[in-house]
């Protein structure tokens, strides 16, 4: 284990120049102390590694020093066929790309990992959309990709939920979540996300803007999902459910819900549970929940109960009301002809 930590301190100092024995620590998960003891094994043995003292400090490799570390293990070479996603990468311009510097590390690797690599590509396969959705081909997507690669000002016509916007951005990075794309660019000093599908006009202008040093991608996205996700459920519900109303739930719940909902047993019926759960506005809260059916009963903020039972007298109302030619008022569901829509079946 320690000689596997000695490679990655080596490489990532290599490939990060001045490096934190915080950061070291963090990403090795062992202690800072660890670390000092790493970087004295690495001294005696010939690594002209040295450290920089102040509060910008840490350690850096000496000037023009480089290594070479050829060898893989079976594990970070199937890890390597793994982590593409050969649909991504085609919408980005980079299809021929991705596939040419595989077989290059295919025709690179020993036999015994070159098998390896092949088992994982044939077992696992990534498919990025949710189902029944589609990936989106947003028709700016490669020259957005382009202007982040090369730090290229853009100037856009945009549709926000809103209104149409122009806007003058500084792109900072391309994200594909479900399927969607995404652009995190900063605009007036702030970075902010936009979907690129809705980006009606561009224009990558030949303007070159400075890249901040601190912006990390990963960290802005993931921060900024949470922030959108709880802006998004700003309220709460409690909710009496059945057994299969409480699978439904758990199977349409965001993950933001789905980690911050408390279920217990309801003590006057066994076969039912009581759900607090995070939920939006009115609106959105009375489409999510009328999706659960008659497996669900809305007991409490009042005001949501009252507009759910409002929502479904309306309902109830209009399918009182005689379409002409409809089953009659007394017929039960069994003598409801439903049309045949064939034999698809979901997964």
């Amino acid at each position: 284990m320690r000689a596997v930590r000695l490679i990655n301190i080596l490489t990532t100092l290599q490939a990060k120049g001045l490096v934190t024995a915080e950061t070291l620590a963090a990403e090795n998960g062992v202690s800072v102390r660890t670390i000092y003891r790493d970087i004295d094994a690495l001294s005696l043995s010939g690594v002209p590694v040295y450290s920089e003292r102040g509060s910008e400090g840490g350690y850096r490799l000496l000037d023009g020093y480089r290594v070479r570390l050829n060898g893989l293990s079976p594990g970070e070479a199937e890890a390597m066929f793994l982590s593409g996603v050969p649909g991504a990468a085609a919408d980005l311009g980079l299809g021929s790309l991705m596939a040419g510097a595989q077989k290059k590390l295919t025709a690179a690797l020993p036999e015994d990992l070159r098998q390896s690599a092949a088992r994982m590509q044939g077992r696992f396969h990534l498919d990025a959309p949710t189902w029944f959705g589609e990936s989106e081909r947003p028709a700016h997507l490669q020259a957005i990709a382009d202007a982040v690669w090369n730090c290229r000002l853009v100037r856009m016509r945009y549709r926000s939920w809103k209104a149409e916007k122009n806007r003058e951005a500084e792109p900072l990075g391309v994200v594909l979540k479900g399927g969607a794309w995404y652009m995190a660019a900063r605009v007036d000093g702030d970075v902010r996300t936009y979907r690129i599908s809705r980006i009606l006009d561009l224009l990558v202008t030949k303007e070159r803007f400075e890249r901040p040093e601190d912006f990390d991608l990963a960290g802005y996205w993931a921060e900024n999902t949470l922030r959108l996700e709880a802006e998004l459920h700003p309220n709460t519900a409690t909710l009496r459910v059945s057994r299969w109303g409480l699978r439904l739930l758990e199977h349409i719940s965001p993950s933001y819900v789905r980690a911050r909902m408390e279920v217990e047993k309801d003590e006057r019926d066994e076969d039912r549970w009581i759900v607090t759960l995070p939920c939006g506005q009115a609106q959105h809260a009375i489409s999510e929940f009328l999706r659960l059916g008659a497996e669900a009963e809305v007991l409490a903020p009042e005001m949501l109960r009252e507009a759910m039972r409002e929502t479904m007298d309306r309902l109830a109302e209009r399918y009182r009301q005689d379409a002409g030619g409809g089953p009659s008022p007394g017929a039960t569901i069994r003598d409801r002809a439903v049309p045949d829509r064939g034999s698809g079946r979901r997964p």
